[in-house]
C-alpha cells in the first residue's frame, strides 16, 4: 500500500483553513449579536451589527450545506 502524502497534506491543509474560517465567521456573528445587546442596554440601535451577524450565520449555514451536498452526492 502506497500513501500519497502530498494529497493527504493538501486535504489536511484545506480542511484546516476551512475549519478556522468557519469558526471565525461564526465568532463574528456572535460578536454582532453581542453588539446588539450592548446597544440595547445603552438605549441605541445596532442594525448594521445585526445584519452582519445574520450574514455571517447564513454564510456558515451555506458552507455546511455545501459540505453535506459534497458528501451525499
Amino acid at each position: 500500500m502506497k500513501i500519497d502524502w502530498a494529497a493527504l497534506g493538501s486535504v489536511f491543509g484545506v480542511s484546516l483553513v476551512v475549519t478556522v474560517g468557519l469558526v471565525a465567521l461564526f465568532t463574528l456573528g456572535v460578536a454582532g449579536l453581542s453588539a446588539r445587546e450592548r446597544a440595547q442596554a445603552r438605549g441605541g440601535s445596532a442594525a448594521l451589527a445585526v445584519t452582519g451577524a445574520y450574514a455571517c450565520f447564513a454564510a456558515c449555514a451555506a458552507a455546511v450545506a455545501y459540505g453535506i451536498s459534497l458528501i451525499v452526492a
